[in-house]
Formats: C-alpha cells, sequence, structure tokens
C-alpha cells in the first residue's frame, strides 16, 4: 500500500500525463475533420501532429532545463499555462498555416510537462516505489485518451474541432490549483550546471542507447496511434465506430500499466521492457494483418497493451539514471530525443498513405523499429530495483 502522500503525488502529478493524452489523442481524433474542412493532403495532415512533436522535443529539453535551474513546480506550472492558452488560440486558427504555427506552441507545453512531472516523482521516490508510482502516473495517459474519445464521441458533430480545442481548456484552472501545493524535494542550487556540462557529466555509450530506446518508442506510438481513428475508418468503419473501436483499445491499456508496475521489483526493468517491445511489435505485425471487426479489436487492444506498458516502463527506468542536479535535464534530452520519433512516425504514415502503401506493410515498419528498441536496452543497465 502506498502512504497518503505517494497517492495524493501520484494523483497531483498523473494530471500531466492525462493533459498530455488528452491533447494527442483530440488532436488523433479532429485529423480527419480538419482534413475534410481544408482539404489536406494525407502528407499535410501528418504535419499536424509532426508540428507538434517538434515543438514537444525541444520543450521537453528546454522544461527540463528550466526544472533545474527554476524548481519543478515552477517548470510544471509554465508548461501548463503555455498548453491551455495555446489550445484557446488554436480554435480560433483561420487556416492551416496558423493550425501549425500554434501547434508549435502548445507543442513547447505539452512536452514540457512529462520530464518534469517524472522528475519530480524521481525526485521524492526511490527504488521499486519509485518506479511503480512513475509507471501509475503514466497510466493517467489511458484516462486522458478515453475522456478525449468520450468528448469527440459526444460533441464533435455539434461543436466541431474548434469547440472540443476550447473543452480542453478548462479543467486546467483546477489543475493549476492543485498543483500549487506541491513542494520540490530538492532545493535548486546556487550554480546550476550548463546544459553542455550535464551532457559531458553524463553521457555515456548507455545514454546513448536510452536515446535510441525512447526514439524507438516514440516513433512507434504516435505513428500508429496518431492515425489510429483513420485507418480504422478507411476499413469501413464510420468515424463515429472509430471512436467506439478506440474506446476499447485504450481500456486494454490499463492492465497493461498495472501489470508493468506489479513487475516491479521482481524482475529486471529491462527485461520488462524488452518484453513489452517484442510483445508490441508482434501486436503491430497481427494488426496490420487484420481485416474484420474480431481481429481489429484484439490486435488493437494487445497493441495497446503492449505499447504503452514499454512507454512506461522507459519513463521508470530514465530519470533514475541522473543524479538530482542534473536529472531534469537529462530526463528532458532523452524524451526530446524520442519526440524525433514522435515526428517522423506520423509523418511517414502520411507519406506512405498518399503513395498508396497499404497499412499491412506500414506496420511491418513499425514492428521492425519496435524490435530494434528491444534490441538496444539488452545493453542499458541491467539491474533489480530496490525497495
Amino acid at each position: 500500500m502506498f502512504s497518503s502522500f505517494a497517492r495524493k503525488t501520484l494523483l497531483i502529478i498523473g494530471t500531466a500525463w492525462l493533459f498530455d493524452a488528452l491533447d494527442v489523442a483530440l488532436l488523433s481524433f479532429i485529423m480527419p475533420l480538419v482534413q475534410s474542412e481544408w482539404h489536406l493532403a494525407a502528407t499535410q495532415t501528418g504535419f499536424l501532429s509532426a508540428i507538434s512533436a517538434v515543438g514537444m522535443a525541444i520543450g521537453a529539453v528546454g522544461f527540463g532545463k528550466a526544472a533545474d535551474k527554476f524548481s519543478r513546480k515552477n517548470a510544471l506550472t509554465a508548461s501548463l499555462l503555455l498548453f491551455s492558452l495555446g489550445n484557446l488560440a488554436l480554435a480560433f486558427s483561420p487556416n492551416y498555416t496558423w493550425f501549425l504555427v500554434i501547434r508549435f506552441f502548445v507543442g513547447l507545453g505539452l512536452g514540457g510537462e512529462l520530464p518534469v512531472a517524472a522528475t519530480f516523482l524521481a525526485d521524492h521516490f526511490k527504488g521499486t516505489l519509485q518506479s511503480r508510482l512513475l509507471i501509475l502516473a503514466d497510466s493517467f495517459w489511458a484516462v486522458g485518451w478515453l475522456i478525449a474519445s468520450l468528448l469527440a464521441f459526444l460533441f464533435a458533430d455539434s461543436l466541431g474541432w474548434r469547440g472540443l480545442l476550447i473543452l480542453t481548456a478548462l479543467p486546467v484552472g483546477f489543475a493549476l490549483v492543485i498543483r500549487s501545493k506541491l513542494t520540490d524535494a530538492h532545493p535548486i542550487a546556487a550554480y546550476t550546471p550548463t546544459l553542455v556540462q550535464s551532457l559531458k557529466s553524463t553521457f555515456n555509450y548507455q545514454t546513448a542507447l536510452l536515446w535510441l530506446t525512447w526514439l524507438m518508442v516514440m516513433f512507434s506510438y504516435y505513428g500508429m496511434f496518431m492515425w489510429l481513428p483513420t485507418i480504422l475508418a478507411t476499413r469501413g468503419n464510420t468515424l463515429v465506430t472509430g471512436f467506439g473501436y478506440t474506446v476499447i483499445i485504450t481500456l486494454a491499456q490499463l492492465p497493461g500499466y498495472f501489470l508493468a508496475a506489479w513487475l516491479m521489483g521482481k524482475i529486471r526493468v529491462r527485461w520488462v521492457f524488452i518484453a513489452y517491445m517484442l510483445g508490441t511489435g508482434i501486436s503491430a505485425f497481427a494488426f496490420g494483418q487484420a481485416h474484420n471487426t474480431f481481429t481489429t479489436l484484439l490486435f488493437g487492444s494487445l497493441l495497446s497493451f503492449f505499447n504503452l506498458g514499454a512507454y512506461g516502463t522507459i519513463i521508470a527506468l530514465t530519470p533514475g539514471q541522473y543524479l538530482p542536479e542534473h536529472r531534469g535535464t537529462m530526463t528532458g534530452f532523452a524524451q526530446g530525443i524520442g519526440r524525433l520519433g514522435a515526428i517522423i512516425g506520423p509523418l511517414l504514415v502520411g507519406f506512405l498513405l498518399d503513395r498508396h502503401i497499404t497499412v499491412d506493410y506500414i506496420f511491418i515498419i513499425f514492428m521492425i523499429a519496435l524490435f530494434i528498441g528491444a534490441f538496444s536496452a539488452l545493453f542499458l543497465p541491467d539491474r533489480r530495483q530496490e525497495n
């Protein structure tokens, strides 16, 4: 059982993952609506996600560094404000170009949320408890995705994509209030190492491999899930039915997270990650071959189960690799590198769809990427989590 402090911190910090997922999921749902309104090609639609990922990559590094210099709490507050105000502005985008520009700034805030939130948890807890809380915090991602699915299902027709974006900004005031009660675990030192000094003192081949694993996780996740509603629609499902499928597939994420959290302290973390990555790769191949309702739901659910479990495990693994004075910067840098995969994945899918490459071949590419990520994790620090 967790202490009351651990439960309270988990609930507050978990909102970072919730808002991140809410935004990413909602963008995937409104992409077909925006594409239809502005008559966009698939490649142009892919840029809607890619430009967000560019902002997220920069935001992860920038806010991660700010967390080391100005405090975790202040960095969390600033990133949330940038995200929420940006989404309000996005709802009033007059055209495709302005949408891309504003999405970049929304991405800055979103990208900063997760590495700072992970750093905050890692500062307060150690060993197995730290790993479990980080994975459980990541499970709030599924909650955010489910909320986005419900909002899209209920209000897409009546409010349109602009109204849906406005809705995402409404809960931010509540989040800001509860985050104001957070307290940083470590005082910010009078002297904070520069980014170059942080890299010099912490970079080694294991850091490079950690970055590669992040790259493969985000490349596969964003490439597959940002296009999921559109892919479901192309398989003969209506957009609303696609939302229903997505809700069912998303529910499968929760047991994936919970199993990964339970495995912490029982087997080595890298083996948990490798198992989840291999499971994701096999599921990606099977999902690409699925052409009826049952197999789409089955393999889509397995894909969701394993991919998000892998995501949670790599989040649990990363902050503990670094000392507190470098933790925000290096966690942000790892996720920033991963965001490059989040840029490439959706763009690649749009590019291939425009050239009439079938979904089954596209998902074979993701399977290969996931296997590369699993192989690279073989050489990460091999240690059992201690209580």
